[in-house]
This record gives C-alpha cells, structure tokens and sequence, in this order.
C-alpha cells in the first residue's frame, strides 16, 4: 500500500481533456487538502465530471498531471485507485440484485473473506438506513435508496480519498438531506471527499473550500464567505414598524453607516451596504433615541447565486448544450 497522510489528497495542474474540437477541460488546478470536503460547483457541461474521470484514472488526460496523495494518476493508476471511491451520476449497482447481494458481491470482488463481507455489508446497510430493505429486489428501491446504496458500495474498501459526482441529484429534499449528513460523517471518520455539484446551497452547507468551474476552466477557488466577500459586502436590511418614519430612517442610516440606503419597491423595507459592522449599534441607538420603532432587522451575506452569475455572466442553472454533449459521450 502507500502512505496516504501528506497535506494534500489531491492537486491537479493544468488538466486538458479534449474531445474533437471542444476541450471539455482546459487546464484546471486544484488542491484538496486532507481531511476536508472540496467542492466543484458548475453547471451541466463545464467540466466537472471529466476532470474527476481524469483524476480517477477512467480518462487519460491531454495536457497536465495529476496526483493523488502524491501519486501520478497517469504513471501509477494502480496505487491511485487503492486510495479512492468514485460515485458517479448514475448508480452501478446490479438492478437484478438486491442491496445486500450487491454488497456481497462488490466484497468479495475487493478481496475480503465470505465473512468479512458478509459483515462489511451488515454495517454499511445500517449505515446508511438500508437494513429493513436489505433482501429487497433494487427494482423496488426509489432513487434516494439506490443512491445510498451506491455511495455504501463505494465505501466497502473504505478509501481515504472519495469522489461523489454530483449525489444528489434528483432526490428529494429529506434523502438530499440524509446524504449531506452520510457526506459530514464520511470526512468525520478520516475521509477526504472531492464532491461536485450544480446545487449552491450544497456546496455552501457541506464544502470546506469551493471551485468554480465554468466551460472547462477554474474561474474562482476559496471558501463560501471568501467567494461571497469576493461580489460586494453584506447588506442590511431594516423594516420601520411605521410607514411615516421611513423618510427619516433612511437620512439616519445615511447618517450612522455613511451609506446610502435604498428601498423597496413597495417601500417596506430598507437596504444598505454593510461595510462596516461596528457601526450597526450607533445606527440603532439613533433609530431609538429619534422614537423610530423597527419591526425587523437581518444581515444579508451574497449568495453563491450571486457569486456564479457576476463571476460567470450566466446561472449555475444553465447549461452549454455542446459541452453536455461531449461530457455525457464520455
């Protein structure tokens, strides 16, 4: 085996992979530090699951290295794949199988023993809520249950680097919710995850540290509140319990903060840069000392939202149709 405890679990410099005339990745960097979730968020099509199919040694790359706890996905892919678990889009579970024989199977694939398997696959079944549907046929089993039994099977060689391309997709609120739980658990347990996604909020609750990827290339890396601070500050927001103090609250936000406040289009509501938070107790003991009464009071941070559409002029949502194309061939 190999010594899996450097810094780094991952570091990908200047990966190319081109299909035709379209570099479906175009010279990606990255570093995933151990012991942490690193997410890739992009659309369909930018890129994201042919780098984690170069990184996992299923595509040879065109241009760059990449290294997987320091080893050479191109000139050492058998020490790699020891090291990780891939959990792809769609599950590679046998549908004709039930969970607990696909279990079984993947065990005894791996090398372990009759009865090592059988208790590897007891543990993850219960693990990931699957006892009671254990000797169920997959056919029976909903997405949710099926996803779950993919990322187990991943799991049965417990490996210290784990890459989920995009888990969640298609569940429902209350499974997505059970994998982000499985996901904190894994990297609690001394895993490493590299999970890509095109769900925002995701990245945000789970990812240590976040890329942007966008037709092929990294166009922003850091963790949420740096990409977020990257787009503007925090605003205030501010809701005057009587509609006759509005005019005055404003001018005494302008006052307190040395911003200009704006309001909403049914003027309700109050908005102000926050630039500086230390001066947000003046602004409200102005606000009291004048008799002026608020009904509500937040601090809005950007949201991811806002950090893909100013870093990439378009939605997370929408998708280059040619470069879907070429990443689904492959």
């Amino acid at each position: 085996m190999t010594n899996s405890t450097t810094d780094w679990a991952l570091e990908a410099d200047g990966l190319v992979k081109v299909f035709g005339t379209n570099r479906a990745v175009d010279g990606v960097d990255l570093q995933v530090r151990t012991g942490t979730v690193y997410g890739v968020l992009g659309p369909n099509g930018a890129g994201k699951t042919t780098t984690i199919n170069m990184l996992a040694t299923l595509l040879r790359p065109d241009g760059g290295t990449g290294r997987i706890f320091g080893h050479d996905v191109v000139r050492e892919p058998h020490i790699v794949r020891q090291l990780i678990g891939v959990t792809g889009q769609f599950a590679s579970v046998d549908e004709a199988l039930s969970a607990n024989e696909n279990l079984m199977i993947f065990s005894r694939l791996l090398g372990l023993s009759r009865a090592e398997a059988r208790t590897k696959a007891a543990d993850l079944l219960d693990r990931f809520g699957l006892t009671e549907a254990a000797r169920r046929p997959l056919k029976d089993f909903s997405g949710g249950m099926r996803r779950r039994l993919d990322l187990a099977a991943s799991l049965i060689a417990q490996p210290p680097l784990i890459f989920l391309d995009e888990p969640t997709t298609g569940l429902d609120p209350r499974t997505r919710g059970q994998m982000w739980d499985t996901i904190r658990e894994l990297v609690r347990t001394g895993s490493t995850v590299l999970l890509t996604t095109q769900y925002l909020d995701e990245a945000d609750q789970l990812a240590d540290r976040i890329a942007v990827i966008d037709r092929g290339r990294v166009v922003a890396e850091g963790t949420a509140d740096e990409l977020k601070a990257s787009v503007g500050t925090s605003s205030l927001q501010l809701r005057v319990r009587d509609s006759a103090d509005i005019r005055d609250a404003l001018r005494i936000v302008e006052q307190a903060l040395g911003v200009r406040g704006t309001l909403s289009p049914e003027a309700s509501r109050i908005t102000a840069p926050m630039a500086d938070a230390d001066r947000i107790a003046d602004l409200l003991i102005t606000l009291r000392e004048a008799g002026i009464h608020l009904a509500e009071m937040s601090v809005q941070k950007p949201t991811l939202d806002e950090v893909f559409l100013t870093i990439t002029g378009h939605s997370a949502e929408d998708t280059d149709s040619s470069a879907s194309r070429e990443e689904v061939s492959v």
